[in-house]
């Protein structure tokens, strides 16, 4: 197709390319990676891995888990935590691009939980890390109140306003647990004194967006950075997203200006088992546009309801979506408790996802218990047992 149309396909392979998920193995590890994608969703779900390792495993393959950590919180890390699509870590470069997601929060005020005493508890807060470093909730004086697990305490409440905000901030995990410092610290003199408007955030996260995308609607670039829909569409045209047709899609989209260079190399698919929780698949509809697949994250829906499984993970196959294993472990073995097969080829690239996942958390078997459609189950685990 001409330069300013896309094919469905050729769609596909540019969003591929620009996420690292076609070619050659992403280089320059896990930091390198975070920084093509402007963005890591993080979450507290854990079954193979928690979201943001299976992130790195999709782009470098079984490399240590022990360097993700490192790339995200370790001591030479260059990174921070904050609201883009969800709770993410981001490069540290791109601080001051979310004043205008601090100012905005900043604007509609308080969130969900209501303070007893507002300036009072967070003004204790700041007292305590200056006072004496950085500090998790639990440190400073506990997280929860003693209910349910959103049941915060009024000293959790507080500092997580202030990391909205931007007084506070989290450049490092202990035990998965946020640590909170003070930004006038933790964050870089060169960084911190930037000062950009509204607008001038908006083109740059447009434009950040955009390349971590490849070809993208309004809407999606919205979703991506958490930003107004509105906004995006405001600054379009300041920035140096290119406007496209893509075959089937009914909105304009946008294509950063050296993504199609896909296009001009030979598709290099892999066989991928992908979080639910990753850039690729995050937002639900592009990626029913995209790939025309269907998928829902079904850990909060009740078990006699699920169709696939709690933690179903989409299956890349080359350029498009095969299937869904949902995946666990068992002593040594890693167990694919439900698998869907959705195409042809869809057992040969579900034995190779599970093949690599299995080497990378260390399991020295593979069970396949459910197979859906139940006739191709002895096909999957004679090619696991081939392929391994």
């Amino acid at each position: 197709m001409s330069a300013s149309t896309l094919s469905a396909g050729e769609a596909r392979r540019v969003a591929l390319s620009a996420q690292g998920l076609s070619g050659p193995r992403a280089r320059g590890g896990p930091a390198a990676t975070l920084r093509r994608l402007g963005g890591v969703q993080l979450d507290t779900i854990s079954v193979l891995a928690r979201s943001h390792e299976l992130v790195a495993l999709a782009r470098h393959g079984p490399i240590s888990r022990i360097s993700i950590e490192e790339a995200y919180w370790g001591p030479g890390s260059t990174t921070f935590e904050y609201w883009a699509h969800a709770a993410c870590i981001l490069p540290l470069e791109d601080w001051p691009l979310y004043a205008l997601t601090r100012r905005a929060r900043l604007a509609r005020g308080r969130r969900w939980h209501l303070l007893e005493d507002e300036a009072g508890s967070c003004a204790a807060v700041v007292a305590r890390l200056r006072a004496e470093g950085p500090l998790t909730a639990h440190e400073l004086g506990g997280a929860k109140k003693g209910g349910v697990w959103w049941d915060w305490s009024e000293t959790k409440i507080a500092a997580e306003w202030l990391l909205d905000t931007g007084v506070l901030v989290c450049r490092q995990r202990r035990g998965f647990q946020r640590v909170y410092d003070l930004a006038e610290r933790a964050i870089p003199p060169e960084l911190g004194q930037q000062e950009w408007s509204d607008e001038e955030c908006a083109v740059a996260l447009v434009n950040a967006a955009g390349r971590a995308l490849g070809v993208a609607t309004a809407s999606d670039l919205a979703v991506y950075k958490g930003i107004p829909t509105a906004m995006v569409q405001r600054v379009l045209g300041d920035t140096d997203l290119v406007p496209v047709a893509v075959e089937g899609w009914a909105r304009p989209a946008y294509v950063a200006p050296e993504a199609t260079a896909a296009l001009e190399r030979r598709a290099r698919g892999r066989s991928l088992l992908i979080s639910p929780f990753d850039s690729l698949v995050w937002d639900r509809a592009r990626t029913e546009r995209l790939f025309g697949f269907a998928h829902r994250l079904e850990a909060y829906v009740p078990r006699h309801k699920r169709q696939h499984g709690y933690f179903a993970m989409p299956v890349l196959g080359g350029t498009t979506f095969v299937g869904l294993v949902d995946p666990g472990r068992r002593g040594k073995a890693l167990v694919a408790k439900q698998v869907s097969l959705q195409s042809k080829d869809a057992a040969r690239h579900v034995a190779a996802a599970l093949i690599e996942a299995a080497t990378w958390v260390g399991s020295d078997d593979i069970l396949v218990e459910r197979v859906d459609p139940p006739a191709r189950a002895s096909e999957l685990v004679g090619l696991v047992a081939e392929l391994r």
